[in-house]
């Protein structure tokens, strides 16, 4: 198949530090030809950077979207923006077998997230969500050791995440962004960072039954709560306790990361960028199983390639990320509350990857 040719919309820091990346080792498969930011010397920088054509307005988004020398849209804008934008690009390319690629959460407010979950049926194009977490190794390695029975019957989990914004806003990293220390949607870090231990929860153990929660106010502007502590009941009777701190340091390693306790013994992650899981048995045997960091980005590419060409479907689609949204602003609920909180209606939730689909008809659907 041909070079999707892609058009970036937003090039901030997701775009440099981790989208661009992914497309220069994907360079046989991707072509950047056209790129607009609000920021003119921005985007100037990178259409200087790429060779790319010149445009007589880098800010408007609009007039690029309809090219006809575009396959693919990739949007990376502030979560404020990222509804309002993505509705408007899928109105303008509908029908016109473009490919949108959205980042997440889907969108600032738990209206706009039931209408981003309708956009592909609404405007009749295909859009993927980059949700790296569910396409990390380390995430589908630890999915597919517990569907296999690895560790026996899994029993129950616990998953300790810190995030020390105050720290990092004063470096070159995401919190720094004036739109993240002072945010115009609901959690702040909460929902812009915890939704991706969220998805990598769901996608491990699947359907949330209920969540409970309760958080520590804090003062600064990027979080409501210093720490919120939550307890899970899955659909499968899986229970488990999340916390997400976002107001200091974890000091003292080995982390508590992610564990997983089962019958046969259990499986633990201490962070995402660690590079190894390691499986504890009861018998005394221990196992690690290493892996390649941060490829959630190369990753969904290849997926969006090949859904593309029509060998397989979207992995992450804008119902699926309802989902891990969702289950955010229910936790944010549950803590102002009190109350224990809904979150997924489905008895047994099965990933559209999972799904027994002919991906030729998700291809001729599109084409």
């Amino acid at each position: 198949m041909k070079k999707l040719r892609v058009g970036i919309i937003g090039a901030g820091m997701a775009f440099e530090q981790l989208h661009y990346p992914a497309y220069q080792e994907l360079s046989d498969k991707f072509e950047i030809v056209a790129i607009c930011d609000l920021n003119p010397q921005k985007a100037n920088y990178w259409v200087k950077k790429l060779n790319l054509a010149q445009q007589k307005d880098y800010s408007a988004y609009r007039s690029m979207v309809v090219r006809d020398d575009l396959d693919v849209i990739d949007i990376m804008v502030p979560i404020e923006l990222n509804y309002k934008i993505t509705e408007d690009v899928a109105s303008l390319v509908s029908g016109s077998r473009k490919w949108i690629i959205c980042e997440k959460p889907l969108a600032a407010t738990p209206e706009e997230t039931k209408s981003a979950m309708e956009l592909p049926e609404k405007y009749h194009v295909p859009i993927m969500i980059t949700e790296n977490y569910r396409y990390n190794e380390e995430t589908n390695i630890i999915r597919d050791y517990i569907n296999g029975g690895r560790i026996g019957e899994v029993l129950y989990f616990m998953q300790n995440r810190v995030v020390n914004f105050l720290e990092d806003m004063n470096m070159n990293k995401f919190p720094s962004t004036e739109w993240r220390q002072h945010p115009e949607f609901p959690g702040g870090a909460i929902l812009d960072t915890g939704v991706h231990d969220i998805a990598a929860l769901r996608h491990i153990f699947g359907a949330i039954d209920k969540v409970q929660g309760f958080g520590v106010p804090q003062g600064y502007d990027f979080s409501p709560y210093a720490v919120i502590c939550v307890n899970m009941l899955f659909k499968s009777g899986l229970i488990g306790q999340f916390s997400f701190f976002c107001s200091g340091k974890e000091m003292q390693r080995p982390w508590i990361g992610l564990r997983i306790f089962g019958t046969k013994g259990m499986i633990y992650l201490e962070e995402r960028d660690c590079g190894t899981i390691n499986i504890a048995y009861n018998d005394g045997h221990l196992e690690q199983i290493p892996y390649r960091k941060q490829r959630g980005y190369y990753n969904e590419l290849l997926n969006l390639y090949q859904a593309a060409a029509g060998n397989e479907p979207i992995s992450v689609t804008p119902e699926l990320e309802f989902g891990d949204t969702n289950t955010i602003f229910q936790i944010l609920e549950a803590v102002r509350e009190g109350e224990t909180m809904p979150v997924d209606r489905e008895i047994d939730f099965i990933p559209a990857y999972d799904l027994e689909r002919k991906t030729q008809a998700v291809y001729d659907r599109y084409h």
